[in-house]
């Protein structure tokens, strides 16, 4: 019988679901979908954008494995905050993480009904998703033991996709089949066909690609044996990262040329149906409704896990405090659930936006936990722990990651209109998130 831990977990999660949590972490529908349209933004130089966010994401990945193996914990970069830079900053960071997975959730679940809808064009676009959410939601409910498994298959998939593709656009680029060959870095227009500005105005769609790289740091609190799993899944996904995004858009751009891509469409199913492979899209179509159900999924586990954490601190409303029989934080992953169900709401209104406005305002929540990671770690390091993994170049690194993010913030009022409205959504964030820290307090007192 296994035992619990101090939060009241059960440590159910081995090695091997770690590692495929870790990687389906680090694929998502930002490479599968978004990377389309903003190659036919921005050109071949996107990938410049994909490999300045994976280093400073390497960073960041770092800083959790230094402070994971400091203290493994469910509560994961809200402890830390409340441990090394305030109680304020744990609220904080515990509630951007949350409107970050709220908003992801909704692009998630529009991603799966525009594609269900694909195949079935019929059949109600609400109603795949409130199916959708309510597979996810039970998946979640039942057991920790079940996401895991099921996650681990799910990455499987994506991992398999993306590997085919590799295969395959290396083949073609080394052997110039039709069109594939390295010129088309630079033909039609050069490497920066549309400037280099509207390179950087895509770093918050990349940043949004990487997100829920953070989610294995969560796991540490249910997993067996955390300081010897947790270095070999942080490791596994900082060179994921480098084959599987840098090197799937080099190819991408190499395969064909920047022009072929467009927005709305996989830039899989576009290499894939260009080689006149019939099932080319079906597949992918396949793969991608996975990847928006893997990141509902870890999503739902995640905020259930630091909604709990934070309602035992009366930082967060008392039910999504509530454990099952099954050690499972029913509470938050509910309260999380009916956000998700709320947020479809924007797809019924702006049904060909509600994507990328889900997207940058779930940036917002990404930016705000790797900066609260890096300074953490920095945090830590100050009170002279030294760690047998620790984060390479700090505090140089820790500067410039934190440089990056605020980078990456500057620019989303330059860029687009959807990124404009989640620039103009901060000062409401926190005005909100200010008055609740106040009322927690005054509640305290």
């Amino acid at each position: 019988m296994r035992t619990q831990t101090e939060e009241g977990y059960t440590p159910a999660l081995g090695n091997r679901q770690v590692q495929m949590i870790a990687i389906g972490g680090a694929i998502g529908v930002g490479l599968f979908l978004g990377s389309g349209g903003r190659l036919a933004a921005a050109g071949p130089a996107l990938v410049l954008s994909y490999a300045a966010a994976g280093i400073a994401a390497f960073f960041v990945m770092r800083a959790l494995g230094e402070l994971v193996l400091y203290r493994p914990v469910s509560g994961s970069f809200v402890e830390y905050a409340g441990e090394f830079i305030g109680p304020w900053a744990a609220f904080a960071s515990g509630w951007m993480y949350w409107i970050n997975w709220a908003a992801t959730g909704v692009a998630e679940l529009t991603a799966i009904a525009a594609y269900i809808h694909y195949w079935a064009p019929a059949f109600p676009q609400w109603l795949t998703a409130l199916i959708a959410l309510a597979f996810v939601m039970t998946v979640n409910l039942l057991s920790v033991r079940l996401f895991g498994e099921l996650e681990f298959w799910f990455a499987m998939l994506k991992v398999v996709a993306i590997t085919v593709f590799l295969v395959v656009g290396l083949v073609l680029v080394v052997f110039a089949v039709g069109q594939a060959g390295p010129h088309n870095l630079v033909s039609h227009g050069g490497f920066f066909p549309t400037g280099f500005p509207l390179v950087l105005m895509s770093l918050q769609s990349v940043v949004f690609a990487y997100a829920s790289i953070e989610l294995v740091g969560i796991t540490a609190g249910e997993t067996a044996r955390p300081h010897e799993v947790m270095p070999k899944a942080i490791n596994g996904v900082v060179w994921r990262i480098a084959i599987f995004y840098v090197g799937s858009v080099a190819l991408l751009a190499m395969v064909l040329p920047w022009t072929a891509y467009s927005a709305g469409t996989s830039p899989f199913v576009t290499v894939f149906a260009g080689l006149g492979v019939p099932w080319a899209a079906d597949a992918m179509n396949l793969v991608v409704i996975t990847a928006a159900l893997s990141s509902c999924n870890s999503g739902l586990y995640a905020t259930g896990r630091i909604l709990r954490s934070m309602a035992m601190k009366q930082e967060a409303p008392r039910f999504a405090g509530t454990l099952s029989g099954r050690h499972v934080p029913v509470g938050g992953i509910v309260f999380t659930a009916a956000m998700f169900l709320a947020g479809v709401a924007l797809f019924y209104f702006l049904p060909e936006r509600a994507f990328n406005i889900a997207t940058a305002v779930a940036s917002l929540g990404v930016i705000t936990t790797w900066g609260v990671l890096v300074h953490c770690q920095a945090r830590l390091r100050r009170t002279g722990h030294r760690s047998a993994f620790p984060m390479p170049g700090t505090p140089w690194t820790n500067w410039l990651t934190l440089a990056f993010l605020a980078l990456v913030v500057l620019l989303m009022p330059f860029a687009d209109r959807d990124q404009r409205v989640a620039f103009f959504l901060i000062p409401l964030l926190v005005a909100g998130i200010a008055f609740g820290w106040y009322a927690v307090r005054r509640r305290r007192a």
